[in-house]
């Protein structure tokens, strides 16, 4: 996700996350672009659920996320 979020590096990855090795990162990676059509369909999914989560909310969450905080 720091990547597609981000478009972290390898390195930066390493640095925000320092127990992660750059082995694991890379081997992630790789598992990412093996299945790519898979991650980013299940990415939207959960976007999508989250957005009809949305109304559900809280007024307190939905007053902190109309300030930005969350």
């Amino acid at each position: 996700m720091d990547y597609i979020a981000h478009g972290w590096s390898v390195d930066e990855m390493c640095r925000q996350h320092p127990p992660m090795r750059a082995a694991e990162v890379h081997s992630a990676m790789s598992y990412y672009y093996d299945h790519e059509d898979e991650i980013e369909a299940e990415i939207r999914d959960e976007l999508k659920q989250n957005e009809q989560d949305a109304g559900q909310r809280s007024p307190f969450f939905l007053r902190m996320r109309a300030k930005g905080r969350v």
